[in-house]
């Protein structure tokens, strides 16, 4: 998953806006073929928990959290994340959940989307395995990788 702190995120779907957030997090979530419901806790809980948000504007230490500034969150599933580009000039993609485990990717995408939503914050999503054009206002830029491999 790729974490980005935000001023502003939105996605379009086919010329037509259908998520759209302000200030919070710009989540890029991919679901590998190990991916579990321990994977889904852990991200959740760190994405509702990382300090990434200054004390006061201008500040650069880091105190608060997204759920302490009432912040929003905009989730786009991002099928490409487990592309591995090690060898040749072509992606692979025998990482990402595939075939049979696509309809298990999108039962955990949903599922973390819902746990994200029970924390009471704005949460807004893209269209998984659409074509999406997503628009981010990086805060910082502020970009961290979260990954926690199953065990």
């Amino acid at each position: 998953m790729i974490v980005q702190r935000v001023k502003s995120s939105q996605v379009t779907v086919n010329g037509e806006i259908i998520g759209k957030v302000g200030w919070g997090l710009n989540l890029l979530v991919g679901i590998s073929q190990t991916d579990t419901d321990a994977e889904l806790d852990f991200t959740v809980r760190k994405c509702l928990e990382l300090r990434l948000f200054s004390d006061y504007e201008g500040s650069d230490r880091w105190q608060r959290y997204v759920q302490e500034i009432k912040g929003e969150l905009l989730v786009i599933s991002q099928l490409t994340l487990y592309g591995d580009c090690s060898k040749g000039r072509r992606p692979s993609f025998d990482r990402s959940a595939k075939s049979i485990l696509a309809i298990l990717a999108v039962d955990l995408y949903n599922h973390f989307v819902d746990k994200l939503r029970a924390s009471g914050l704005k949460v807004e999503t893209g269209e998984f395995s659409a074509i999406m054009s997503v628009k981010i206002e990086n805060d910082g830029p502020v970009t961290f990788i979260l990954e926690r491999e199953a065990k």
